[in-house]
């Protein structure tokens, strides 16, 4: 009984993984087009002072810019944002599989590889090194310096 609970438990995480619900009103919750394709109609077109078209021509630009805007848009992203969703799923995972298995082992042998290098590097600084800037650390040791004011 308990090994069917845990098992169910495991399907349902797995399920909740891949079926999680999506928010239809907030579909940007982490801001990542916050000011990048934010464009309204005022960003894009304007009149300065003096120079104004009829009024009825700048409504009628307003609603053919937002209307065309809007199914434009709509119509892209029904032809295309399911492919593009799967590039863009395809090129993830394979970044992802790239990274977990390519670069972090080739970074942890590296790792492994430079430390054992750092430890005779270390050697040898101590060895030749350390004896070497100790003895001159003696010579100059038994240096003076005296500073006169001579008027």
């Amino acid at each position: 009984m308990m090994a069917e609970e845990h098992t169910d438990l495991e399907a349902q995480i797995v399920k909740d993984i891949h079926c999680k619900e999506i928010d239809l009103v907030n579909r940007d919750p982490k801001n990542i087009n916050e000011d990048i394709v934010k464009v309204d109609f005022e960003d894009v077109i304007a009149e300065p002072v003096g120079t104004y078209s009829f009024d009825g021509v700048w409504k009628v630009s307003y609603t053919t810019f937002t209307v065309s805007k809007y199914w434009c848009y709509r119509l892209l992203s029904t032809l295309l944002g399911v492919p593009l969703a799967l590039l863009w799923g395809f090129l993830f995972a394979c970044i992802s599989f790239c990274h977990i298995w390519a670069v972090v082992p080739c970074i942890k042998s590296y790792l492994i590889e430079i430390q054992c290098i750092s430890h005779i590097y270390s050697l040898c600084i101590r060895t030749f090194c350390n004896p070497l800037f100790a003895a001159l650390g003696q010579v100059c040791s038994s240096i003076k310096v005296v500073l006169r004011k001579e008027v």
